[in-house]
């Protein structure tokens, strides 16, 4: 294929730059400006409503909820999901009996005679998606098998979703709503153009998060918490002071149990125990700004809690003084946050209670911020579609770009891969909280629920690369997580090797894959370095020796993608991006390999075979194929980086003989990249999108097609692009290897 297809010549990136830093700039200022730094967004979730379990489907059991139902009754439950853009969305349903699913007031789905009877298969479906909110309504049949189901996302890694709220009471919290018993079926499904009839045939939703009378007569606490003789919680809120000057802010309430009030973490108003109702006065003077209060209560009897609000405001001149909500929150109706109960040894300072990524308390007693309705807890919820997402295409793009900053000497680049990075790793502690409290967490899916090396390997790599810059909150708690998984937890044949005994689909099963030498030892030999245990590089360098024995090709001196035990073979298809992994990988494992390692020798002819088979078949543009023996198949951008990378390191640490011929290749290569797979935007062209594989060639070629700026492929550019400069610099100086 003639990679000039991707654009027009007068696109490429190669007339506009001025210089390579040019356009690694360019390509990562794409990406960053495509994708801001937007944090999680914090809901309120109901636990009277549907829990998702680890599979991310929602567990509907509405005979649970309704002990009553009768046979042939009806009932509706109904949510909403936000898309940015039009798509066609996976689904998966189990049924526990008849149930039908309208997508915008449109039948997506009708369980047949099978699904009634299994309630333990899954059914898949895809639904067409707009831009915009998008309303699902399921409607189920109670039969004697039940009534409900388990619904949701239909790709657990990929399109983790969860659903909101539609009903305008709880309006941005997250969660289903369902219907009481209905007799007949409703015509026209509520969230439909003609809201009339559905909504009209049922008065309520549910679960109705309202209070009654005695337990808003009860206190904030006693409701929220119960009573809790000698508990500590808190409560927190902000002040903002829209007037330059200071402004003296009368508040005044009640209170029963004991009370200390704290301004920005000093205490500013004590009253002891108090049984019954007493009167709270609090006098402050409040400066410009924004400024946390923290209230904190012991239970002292059933009634337990307090009231505060503002009377009057007066300073050199009147100015608006306001309570907000301490953090953003949606769906928080009063403005308040509340945390506990803790017992008085266990209970946080006021100090260390106004933060939302932690966790707080000990064992027994950890919990995370509620709010003032029954049920109601916050949580985080990640809807970005990429920034804090932490996947593996992620891990390498991000090594990428943090990577870029360094060599362009500008921390605008390493800061937004460490953040990005950290933003996961700060939430490490709290996810693995909220996936225990609530089935499925709203951040860190594949961290929290590893499950195979795609989750952890690859990100938890570049993780380590950024924590070496700035010590990330969490990262080395996520990557002692990540080490055990691979060294204890991951599938392996009997001598160790890496192994696939099951995956997201069947034809994984028994299965090693070129990929898994990336999804693990460039961690592996990356935690060696933080940790110094040369188990951890013991293992990296063993993997890489026994899958040369399963899936290296001699005569070519390249891999197979996959080696499948079902069939005793390599797969016979060297896929580009697989092979490319493999040398990629191998560069990361010698860099921080002893000199005097026992494997070394070994891997140094390893990596010189592979480098040799693979320069010979580097494509006239530069450019090496998807199909790295077919010159016919499209140019392909990740793998052709990955070959640049390895082999400029492979010159400038010594590794390879006839450095002229590989130096050669590393700059047609980086040439061709610049003049054909990447425009004068930035947007990198001909990157093969995730895999599975197959044993027919033609799956690859013609099936496994390429993605514009796909996340597999725009890190490792940048790194084939950094390290083409750094083998210039190299050759220019002529002054022997470059110390890494």
């Amino acid at each position: 294929m003639d990679m000039k297809s991707y654009f027009h010549p007068n696109e490429s990136i190669a007339g506009k730059a001025k210089s390579d830093k040019h356009i690694l700039a360019t390509i990562a200022g794409r990406f960053i400006g495509a994708n801001p730094k937007h944090p999680p967004i914090y809901r309120i979730y109901s636990d009277e409503g549907f829990r998702r379990g680890a599979d991310y489907r929602y567990e509907m059991d509405l005979a649970l909820r309704w002990p009553e139902l009768e046979d042939g009754q009806f009932v509706y439950v109904w949510g909403k999901l936000w898309c940015d853009g039009e798509i066609e969305h996976p689904f998966s349903v189990s049924c526990f009996s008849p149930v039908s699913i309208m997508v915008n007031g449109t039948q997506q789905f009708a369980s047949n005679l099978n699904d009634d009877v299994f309630p333990d298969r899954s059914s898949y479906f895809r639904a067409k998606l707009s831009k915009g909110w998008n309303h699902i309504v399921l409607e189920f049949v109670k039969t004697a098998t039940g009534c409900g189901g388990k619904f949701g996302t239909g790709s657990i890694k990929g399109f983790p979703m969860h659903i909101l709220a539609p009903t305008a009471d709880r309006d941005g919290q997250e969660g289903w709503v369902y219907s009481s018993p209905q007799s007949a079926a409703w015509e026209i499904m509520p969230g439909a153009e003609e809201e009339r009839g559905a909504s009209a045939a049922v008065a309520e939703w549910y679960p109705q998060m309202k209070w009654t009378p005695q337990e808003l007569n009860a206190g904030c606490f006693n409701r929220i918490y119960g009573e809790q003789q000698g508990k500590i919680a808190y409560a927190w809120t902000k002040l903002e002071n829209r007037n330059p000057s200071v402004q003296t802010v009368r508040m005044i309430g009640e209170y029963q149990g004991q009370l200390t009030v704290y301004l920005n973490g000093a205490p500013v108003y004590e009253k002891h125990q108090q049984h019954s109702a007493g009167p709270l006065d609090v006098t402050l003077p409040i400066p410009f700004g924004v400024h946390d209060l923290i209230v904190r209560s012991a239970c002292a009897g059933a009634a337990w809690g307090f009231s505060l609000e503002i009377e009057h405001v007066s300073g050199e001149s009147a100015g608006p003084v306001r309570r907000i909500q301490p953090y953003p929150v949606e769906g928080l109706r009063d403005g308040w946050l509340y945390a506990g109960p803790f017992s008085a040894d266990n209970a946080p300072l006021p100090s260390a209670i106004t933060r939302m990524d932690a966790v707080f308390g000990s064992e027994g007693e950890r919990t995370f911020w509620r709010a003032d309705l029954p049920g109601a807890w916050v949580r985080p919820y990640l809807e970005n579609a990429v920034y804090g997402k932490w996947n593996y295409p992620l891990g390498v793009t991000l090594y990428g770009i943090l990577r870029t900053g360094l060599e362009l000497e500008d921390p605008h680049y390493t800061n937004y891969a460490a953040d990005h990075i950290e933003q996961c790793t700060s939430l490490h502690a709290y996810s693995v909280w909220d996936q225990a409290q609530y089935g499925s967490p709203g951040v860190n899916h594949q961290l929290t629920l590893i499950d195979s090396l795609d989750d952890c390997g690859s990100f938890g790599a570049a993780m380590l690369e950024a924590n070496k810059l700035r010590a990330l909150a969490g990262a080395e708690a996520a990557a002692e997580r990540i080490a055990h998984y691979i060294s204890r937890e991951q599938s392996r044949l009997e001598e160790g090797t890496l192994y696939r005994t099951r995956g997201t689909t069947d034809f994984m099963k028994d299965t090693v894959w070129c990929d898994d030498l990336y999804m693990s030892t460039p961690f592996l030999s990356k935690y060696y370095e933080l940790t110094g245990d040369l188990a951890y590089l013991n293992d990296a360098a063993k993997q890489f020796l026994q899958y040369k024995k399963l899936m290296f090709i001699p005569e070519q001196g390249i891999m197979h993608h996959v080696y499948d035990f079902k069939f005793g073979k390599g797969n016979g298809v060297p896929w580009g991006r697989g092979n490319g992994w493999v040398l990629f990988s191998l560069t990361e494992l010698l860099a921080v390999m002893p000199a005097e390692h026992s494997e070394r020798p070994a891997l140094l002819a390893f990596f010189s075979e592979l480098c040799q088979g693979y320069r010979r078949l580097q494509g006239i543009q530069g450019l090496w194929h998807q199909v790295l023996t077919d010159p016919e198949s499209y140019a392909e951008a990740s793998c052709t980086s990955m070959f640049i990378y390895a082999f400029a390191r492979g010159v400038r640490f010594g590794w390879l003989e006839e450095a002229a011929l590989y130096v050669e290749a590393v700059l047609k290569g980086w040439d061709g990249l610049s003049r054909y797979a990447i425009d004068k935007h930035g947007n990198v062209y001909g990157v093969c999108r995730g895999s599975g594989y197959s044993f027919n060639r033609l799956y690859y070629k013609d099936q496994l097609s390429w993605q514009l700026n796909d996340t597999h492929g725009i890190g490792i550019v940048l790194l084939a692009g950094i390290e083409a400069m750094k083998l210039r610099k190299h050759v220019s100086t002529l002054g022997g290897l470059e110390s890494r």
